[in-house]
């Protein structure tokens, strides 16, 4: 066999290789993952449609929900960097199951809520007790795939994100129909039965979960060391260029503009997320049409999500495809303020869900392209935590407008401007795709 003829083979069998390790552990992780996010999410925004019913009872203002949809926040802020690096240091198996089961125990607590005070207080507790979840997630995939892939992967894992919304909106409309059932309201049977499958997956995600490539059963000796190969390669790039200790990432002007570009990506996720049933509510439906009518920006976000973050990979670039979907969500959020045609306005809000979609699948490329270890875990929880934050201001920032005017409207235009800030932020602030993807050949 000739020389070139031997190369030729040589280079088919290392393709092989790469195409089965990363079909392997995405069958693996990426399923089980999706539907943990899925539970963690609708039990961190099953709450706005237990409102529908809850407010009402308890007599609720918008602003006392705008307090407790957002005092979550500050929980979350407060614990996050240190349930990331608890992560780092006992492993994703245990750390990630008892997240879980915590935050599963605290959700279906909700149905305990009184009044003013046991509603703030359990929904800071939930939010303690989730602290660490989503970083902690996009740091262990960082374990498992390399740069070319990373994009449609993370996008893969926040698809849980639409997804529960596409599903577990019209679920929680119909799970306020049991009102009634066993002296409960409906809004109860909601926290309690969308609380136990995350105990339960908590469970099962103690043994289900593999810390480290280097010890997956599942994967061959070829599969990881050809991983071991692509993540070693990386990790010493980003570290050639960017080898920094935990302090120093903690503190780095780069991750505190990431944080920022996310604090106004998240106020408006969360901005629609915790008002968009009460404004589809009030078209005069049902609380199971207004489920299903919440779903439908959520369904084309999913697929737009998933188109985009693999041309992202395909192109090898990320800035595009952080700032133009966020220039889209305060476009469209700004628009929706002026329009009062029910259809129309859900034209327009589909839209806004594109884009927050596409950011979503796309944005965590930026740090993890150059921080790894520690520095990763912290920076990547700080990242996180900032932009968490408004997830308090968003809905605090609607909550508070409403009250002062009858209409979440100008609420909206408000909240336009903060993903128009970011978008600039993103472009202002670059990327380096040298380093990400230093030495790979272009994504299939």
């Amino acid at each position: 066999m000739s020389l070139s003829a031997t190369s030729a083979v040589a280079s088919e069998r290392a393709s092989d290789i790469e195409t089965s390790t990363i079909r392997a552990i995405s069958w693996r992780l990426i399923p089980f993952l999706v539907l943990a996010y899925f539970f963690s999410y609708l039990d961190r925004v099953n709450l706005s449609f237990a409102a529908l019913q809850m407010n009402a009872e308890l007599k609720f203002t918008p602003l006392i929900f705008a307090w407790g949809a957002g005092i979550f926040f500050i929980g979350y802020f407060i614990f996050e960097v240190p349930s990331n690096l608890a992560l780092e240091k006992f492993g994703a198996s245990r750390w990630i199951a008892r997240i879980m089961v915590t935050w599963g125990i605290i959700s279906g607590l909700m149905a305990a809520v009184s009044g003013e005070w046991s509603f703030y207080v359990l929904r800071f507790l939930l939010g303690v007790a989730e602290a660490g979840f989503f970083p902690g997630i996009i740091l262990y995939l960082t374990y498992w795939y390399p740069a070319q892939y990373r994009a449609r992967f993370l996008a893969a894992f926040a698809i849980a994100v639409p997804v529960s919304t596409v599903i577990g909106a019209p679920i929680s409309g119909l799970l306020l129909g049991l009102d009634g059932v066993m002296g409960l309201r409906g809004w109860q049977w909601l926290f309690i039965l969308e609380g136990v499958p995350s105990v339960l997956l908590g469970i099962v995600t103690w043994f289900y979960l593999t810390d480290r490539p280097e010890h997956a059963t599942w994967l061959s000796s070829e599969q990881k060391a050809w991983l071991a190969a692509k993540l070693d390669a990386e990790t010493a790039a980003k570290q050639a260029t960017h080898q920094m200790t935990l302090r120093e990432a903690l503190s780095s002007p780069k991750v505190i503009t990431l944080g920022l570009i996310y604090f106004g990506f998240v106020g408006a996720l969360y901005g629609m997320q915790f008002w968009l049933p009460q404004i589809v509510k009030a078209f005069g439906l049902t609380n199971a049409q207004t489920g299903f009518v919440t779903a439908i920006p959520y369904l084309f976000g999913t697929i737009a999500m998933i188109l985009w973050a693999r041309h992202s990979d395909q192109r090898r670039e990320r800035v595009y495809h952080v700032g133009l979907p966020m220039f889209l969500i305060g476009i469209a959020l700004a628009v929706s303020s002026y329009i009062t045609d029910p259809t129309i306005t859900m034209v327009v809000l589909t839209f806004a869900a594109v884009g927050v979609f596409c950011v979503f699948g796309v944005f965590w490329t930026l740090p993890t392209a150059w921080l790894s270890g520690t520095a990763a875990a912290g920076a990547i929880a700080l990242i996180n935590s900032i932009g968490n934050l408004a997830g308090f201001g968003g809905p605090y920032l609607i909550g508070w407008i409403k009250d002062s005017t009858g209409s979440t409207a100008n609420g909206l235009l408000a909240l336009a401007v903060l993903p128009l800030i970011a978008g600039v932020l993103v472009f202002v602030g670059g990327h380096e795709s040298k380093v990400e993807f230093a030495g790979q050949a272009p994504a299939e």
